[in-house]
């Protein structure tokens, strides 16, 4: 087996969530971290939400104040993809759910990142194979890293080999996990959905339908979920807090390959027509005052 490449320097393409968060996980676990987003404004507010994230965390005794400075020091916001790339050893893309879009991001990342990098997706259902597929001079490093929400305080993160994906790659990305404290599982079969999103989808369609048959109200499925089921967070609430479009363009690309069960629902739709797309519009199946807190349902 190929020795599994050392990570010293890390990119992370996408300021949103989910890029935030494994930026400010790198950075604390004492990694050089470089983060670029097309849209400057988010990568301005990704940079005010890490600080109230860490200043968060301090107060809890997570961390102490030297390693939130430290953390804040060790993380660079950067105007394009080719300069946060520029000689990193590993990429991680945390853009929208858009096959295309992924693709264009690593293409362009690979120019630039060191030699032997590893380019990582957090995607949550789509192909890896496919991403990897435009960099074929590097699809043995491309990796799925399936990171969760919020992935500061979520414990797993999921790693996907593609068809091309060398033990490496996977190797290299579960070192990588490890030591931002994760635990990671190995979806061996590049299968839409992968181990988790799959099973995460059927449970939150299925809220969906309830809500929207009047079966019960969002608290109350959410509730039964909770201390019924143990759920850390009800699947209607936890569909706000990733957005709906978000959830939207992964439910329509798993019913394309998996079939009828994973179609969205007219409610999901009307939902992400309306703009009602969760906590970061202000409303989704719940509505939100200025600091992110539920007042009452949508």
């Amino acid at each position: 087996m190929e020795n599994q490449r050392q990570v010293k320097r890390v990119a992370v393409i996408g300021a949103g969530i989910m890029g935030a968060g494994i930026a400010q996980l790198a950075a604390v676990s004492g990694y050089e971290v470089t983060i670029f987003d097309a849209d400057q404004d988010q990568l301005a507010r990704a940079r005010q939400q890490t600080e109230a994230s860490l200043a968060k965390l301090v107060s809890k005794g997570m961390i102490n104040e030297g390693v939130s400075m430290a953390a804040l020091q060790r993380l660079h916001p950067f105007g394009s993809v080719t300069e946060a790339a520029d000689g990193a050893d590993l990429v991680i893309e945390a853009v929208v759910e858009r096959l295309a879009v992924k693709q264009a991001i690593l293409t362009e990342a690979a120019t630039v990142a060191a030699e032997s990098a590893l380019l990582a997706t957090n995607t949550s259902q789509l192909s890896i194979t496919a991403i990897g597929s435009a960099v074929p001079a590097a699809s043995d490093r491309v990796v799925g890293m399936h990171f969760f929400n919020p992935p500061v305080l979520m414990r797993l993160v999921e790693i996907v080999a593609g068809l091309e994906t060398s033990e490496a790659a996977i190797a290299t990305a579960r070192s990588f996990a490890e030591s931002l404290g994760k635990e990671t599982v190995v979806c061996k079969k590049d299968s839409p959905g992968f181990l988790t999103s799959r099973i995460a989808a059927i449970v939150r369609l299925e809220c969906m339908r309830m809500l929207e048959e009047g079966v019960g109200t969002a608290e109350d499925i959410d509730r039964a979920l909770r201390l019924g089921l143990n759920f850390p967070v009800g699947p209607l609430e936890l569909g706000d807090r990733n957005g709906h479009d978000t959830f939207l363009l992964a439910a329509e690309s798993m019913a394309s390959t998996l079939g009828e069960r994973f179609r969205p629902t007219v409610g999901l739709r009307n939902l992400v027509a309306a703009g009602r797309l969760g906590r970061k519009t202000g409303r989704g199946i719940y509505r939100y005052d200025e600091r992110g807190a539920i007042v009452r349902p949508g």
